[in-house]
C-alpha cells in the first residue's frame, strides 16, 4: 500500500513534491569497461573466495571485501594490486566475521563485524586505526548495508534495508517504523540519531528480533546517500523517492506517474507454486516440510511494490530498479533520476545490472559470477546518452 509520510503537519507543508514523466525514455547501456579482476588463471591476489561487497574511493581505487578470507583487497585505477589488509583473528585490524563494508571518499574504510559487534576503522593507507562498539540500545543487533557520509565520520543505515546479519543478544525490540539512521563514529561507542522515519506496513514485523519482514510483493526499505549528506529512500509500494536531511527530515519527494498493481489470487498461487518448485529435490524431509509450511503461510501485500532496488551516485544521481513483467521479478528497468528532480532516462530490463558500487567520474563496479561460480569485479565508466 502507498505509505503515509510520518511527519508533522508543519513538515508536510515544507515538502516539495516533484512529479516526473511516466513515459520511459530509453538510455544506451554502452558502458566503457575500465578493467576487471578475479580469475582462476590470474594472479594469486585475484583468487577471491566470496566477494560480499565492493566500494570505490575518490581516487578511483576499488575495495573488495572477501568474507571467505576476511581480507580487504585494494585495486588501483589501472586494475593493478595495491594492498590487502584485515584477515581472520581477534587482534587489531583482524575480523571475526566481516559482513559490511563502507569506503569513504578519502580512502578510509569501515568494516562491520557481526561477531564482536564492532566497527573496525582503517586509515587510507590500510593501517588499523581503532574499533567502535555498536550502539545496541537494548535491542538485538542487526547489521544492514552501511553507507558512508561523504564529509563526516559517520555512516547511514536503515532498519529493514539491505540485510547483512543478526546477533541474538539483548532484548527483542518491536519497531513501529523503518527509520533511516545516522551512525556517528567519533567515540568508543557509536551513537545514532534518526534522519527520517520510513513507513512500516501493518503486520510487517517478523517473528524474531523485531526485524521488519517484507511481505511477498510488498514494499522494501531502500536507501542511498547524496554528496551533501542528504539521503534518498523508498518505503512504500508506490513510486515515491523521499529525500531527507539530518535535523530536517523529508523535504522533497520525487514521484513518477506509475501505479502499483493490485495482488490477485492468480499471482498468489503462481508465487507459491514457484517457491515450491525452488525447493531442492535432494532436500532432507524435515527441510522440505518446513519450507512447504512457510510457503503455505506466506503473507502477501495487497499491492505489488514498484521499486526493488535503489542506489545513489557521486553526482547526486539516483538509480532505482522497478519490477519486471512478473511480480516476483526484481530485474526490471533501471531509472536514473537526479536529487533536484530530473528524470534522465531508463535502461531496459536485462540491458544492465544494478551497479554494486559507484565512484568518481562515472565509475561503477559490478560483481559478476560465471557458470563455474568464479567471481569477478568489473569496473566500467557510465556515459549517459539519451536516445
Amino acid at each position: 500500500m502507498t505509505a503515509p509520510v510520518l511527519m508533522t503537519a508543519a513538515a508536510l507543508n515544507a515538502q516539495e513534491i516533484i512529479r516526473l514523466p511516466a513515459e520511459d525514455r530509453w538510455l544506451s547501456p554502452d558502458f566503457e569497461e575500465v578493467y576487471r579482476v578475479g580469475s582462476l588463471s590470474g594472479e594469486d591476489w585475484e583468487l577471491f573466495g566470496y566477494i560480499y561487497e565492493v566500494g570505490l574511493d575518490g581516487a578511483g581505487q576499488l575495495y573488495i571485501l572477501n568474507v571467505q578470507s576476511s581480507l580487504i583487497t585494494v585495486v588501483g585505477p589501472d586494475g593493478g594490486f595495491r594492498r590487502a589488509f584485515g584477515g581472520p583473528g581477534e587482534g587489531p585490524g583482524e575480523f571475526r566475521s566481516p559482513m559490511a563494508l563502507a569506503v569513504f571518499r578519502d580512502g578510509r574504510v569501515v568494516v562491520g563485524d557481526d561477531r564482536d559487534l564492532t566497527y573496525h576503522l582503517f586509515r587510507a593507507n590500510g593501517e588499523f586505526e581503532r574499533r567502535v562498539r555498536w550502539a545496541l540500545q537494548g535491542d538485538w543487533p542487526v547489521l544492514t548495508a552501511l553507507m558512508p557520509h561523504p564529509e563526516a565520520d559517520a555512516l547511514f543505515s536503515a532498519v529493514g534495508s539491505q540485510f547483512r546479519s543478526i546477533s541474538s543478544m539483548g532484548e527483542r525490540k518491536t519497531h513501529t517504523s523503518r527509520p533511516v539512521e545516522r551512525i556517528m563514529l567519533t567515540g568508543e561507542v557509536a551513537t545514532k540519531d534518526t534522519v527520517a522515519e520510513g513507513w512500516l506496513p501493518e503486520g510487517g514485523e517478523s517473528l524474531y528480533a523485531g526485524v521488519p519482514q517484507v511481505k511477498a510483493f510488498g514494499s522494501r526499505m531502500l536507501a542511498g546517500v547524496f554528496p551533501d549528506g542528504s539521503v534518498a529512500f523508498s518505503d512504500s509500494t508506490a513510486y515515491a523517492i523521499r529525500i531527507a536531511r539530518p535535523e530536517a527530515g523529508v523535504w522533497r519527494i520525487l514521484r513518477r506517474g506509475l501505479q502499483p498493481i493490485p495482488v490477485t489470487n492468480r499471482m498468489i498461487n503462481a508465487e507459491r507454486d514457484r517457491q515450491r518448485r525452488a525447493i531442492p529435490d535432494r532436500a532432507p524431509p524435515s527441510y522440505r516440510e518446513s519450507a512447504l509450511e512457510t510457503i503455505a503461510n506466506m503473507p502477501f501485500s495487497d499491492e505489488v511494490a514498484i521499486l526493488r532496488a535503489l542506489r545513489t551516485g557521486w553526482d547526486g544521481d539516483i538509480w532505482v530498479q522497478r519490477h519486471g513483467e512478473e511480480p516476483s521479478d526484481d530485474q526490471g528497468p533501471i531509472d536514473v533520476l537526479t536529487m533536484d528532480g530530473r528524470y534522465l532516462g531508463s535502461y531496459r530490463a536485462g540491458s544492465i545490472e544494478m551497479p554494486d558500487a559507484f565512484g568518481p567520474g562515472g565509475l561503477v563496479a559490478f560483481i559478476e559470477e560465471d557458470e563455474m561460480g568464479v567471481q569477478t569485479v568489473v569496473v566500467k565508466r557510465v556515459a549517459l546518452e539519451i536516445n
